[in-house]
């Protein structure tokens, strides 16, 4: 790794969305990197077949030497393309920048002073300039993300991230779990600070989305709840939720038995029956894969690690007395 290089700001160019005039997105996000006294570079990252800004880039880059392009071969969608760009930076500094105008840019250096004492720094626009349907999108988003996972974060789709390059050795992103990066680094025991910065006002755009993207989100938010909350103790969810199913389908047989038996109420044309029965079973089932759920994780426990050391304090002991002078 080049040493030389403080900071890397990656900014990603994704096929399927939309991106402000590149030039004069990069001489406003350069001015302020300026501003912060730290050597940096730029990575971008190039998601699918995109020939306009590949070419507009390489203009670019003729007279900078301290840019960097990576295309992928194809659409690989958001975790993919960040990851790439991590694995091409050198910086001990990672920056995320969208490749929109989403926060002033002069909030840059303020992100980086607001490092200090932290392993990453996360932006919260504040106030937020969106319209109801967006503002309230939002909300909806990030609350159902504290209620389940227990953070505090308020703006989680913020795309202005300044990390510590030890954050990423420990954390490797996949599918779309980009957007949950710091929900990761504050699993593993990073000090992560969200910040208020000022929206910029192009960010204020009318978003809707398709069906397929919320039902997609909510997949999101279930797995993100249960890889946080259940990684190393699977036998909590499946044993848990085992149980109450299990319970349920007991006492309807239970109610079941006593009424035949003791009123002469027929079973056979109740489906209620068949029910009962069903929930015990699946009962079982569910208990019986959070046990083997917990086999597995014993198992490679020794090789899963979700912690890390933040400082390690070692203290001499005194050197033993020498008896032959007591």
């Amino acid at each position: 790794m080049n040493n030389t290089i403080d900071l890397s700001a990656i900014i990603v160019y994704y096929q399927k969305y939309e991106y402000d005039e590149i030039r004069p997105l990069f001489e406003e996000y350069k001015t302020n990197l300026d501003k912060t006294n730290l050597s940096y570079e730029f990575v971008f990252v190039i998601d699918g077949n995109m020939p306009e800004v590949l070419s507009e880039i390489k203009l670019i880059a003729q007279n900078n030497n301290n840019i960097k392009i990576i295309k992928l071969g194809r659409w690989f969608g958001d975790a993919t393309s960040l990851q790439a760009g991590f694995e091409a930076s050198e910086g001990k500094l990672i920056l995320t920048l969208p490749s929109f105008q989403q926060v002033e840019a002069d909030e840059i250096p303020k992100m980086v002073e607001s490092l200090k004492g932290n392993d990453m720094v996360v932006g919260w626009r504040f106030p937020r300039m969106d319209s109801f349907l967006n503002n309230l999108q939002s909300k909806v988003f990030n609350n159902i993300v504290k209620t389940f996972v227990g953070t505090k974060f308020n703006d989680l789709k913020c795309n202005v991230r300044l990390l510590k390059r030890e954050i990423l050795d420990n954390i490797y992103m996949y599918g779309d779990q980009d957007r949950f990066l710091p929900l990761w680094a504050w699993r593993l025991g990073y000090k992560v600070k969200e910040i208020k910065v000022k929206q910029h006002k192009a960010d204020y755009r009318q978003k809707l989305y398709p069906f397929k993207s919320y039902l997609q989100r909510t997949l999101e938010l279930i797995s993100l709840f249960f890889l946080i909350k259940f990684t190393k103790k699977p036998i909590r969810f499946f044993g848990s939720s085992g149980l109450i199913i299990f319970s349920i389908g007991a006492v309807l047989g239970v109610v079941l038995f006593v009424q035949r038996i003791f009123f002469d109420i027929a079973l056979a044309d109740r489906p209620i029956v068949l029910v009962s029965l069903l929930l015990i079973v699946f009962g079982m089932l569910a208990f019986a894969i959070g046990l083997v759920g917990e086999l597995i994780i014993f198992t490679h426990a020794k090789d899963i690690k979700d912690y890390i050391i933040e400082d390690v304090y070692s203290y001499e002991k005194d050197a033993p007395k020498d008896v032959a002078n007591l």
